[in-house]
């Protein structure tokens, strides 16, 4: 297993990661399709028979055209949108990532019409490339923090406060 790398110099690592290694991979889909916006990038990167387990609900496309799509999405809705990795770890076939999704909120998400503020939150991923490509993903963004960022969602009352 190699060591966590922190975000201060994943450009600096990036350029060493080998391209088809399960590191070089990973931070190419991150850097150039989520950060940049490059949906061809995923054609390359994400294999046909992805299994997704990020509940995007029963519509979702599969394989790449999953990926652009949220890709697009989020790009759509926060046309700045950045995703920056804070720290990675390497097993074998696996990498786990901390990151970082900054943004404006310029466009719609999740219903909600652009509201202008920044968004600060982090997002867990677990991918599993195989061959050059991507297989397997497990994401756990805090969508909850981006509403209450927003604006348009509201936590519940403490006890104390409903007393």
């Amino acid at each position: 297993m190699t060591q966590p790398r922190h975000g201060a110099d994943s450009a600096s690592i990036s350029a060493r990661a080998p391209a088809a290694t399960p590191e070089g991979v990973v931070r190419r889909l991150i850097d150039q399709a989520f950060s940049q916006g490059r949906l061809d990038v995923c054609d390359e990167l994400i294999a046909d028979e992805l299994i997704e387990h990020q509940d995007y609900g029963p519509d979702h496309a599969a394989g790449p055209a999953g990926v652009k799509a949220v890709v697009a999405s989020l790009r759509r809705a926060f046309s700045d949108f950045e995703l920056t990795i804070e720290a990675l770890v390497v097993a074998g076939d696996t990498v786990w990532l901390r990151n970082l999704a900054t943004g404006t909120h310029d466009g719609p998400y999740m219903g909600h019409a652009p509201t202008g503020r920044r968004i600060r939150v982090h997002v867990f991923d677990v991918l599993r490339v195989s061959d050059g490509r991507v297989i397997e993903h497990w994401g756990v963004p805090d969508r909850l923090s981006v509403l209450l960022q927003l604006g348009v969602g509201v936590l519940p009352a403490s006890r104390t406060e409903r007393s």
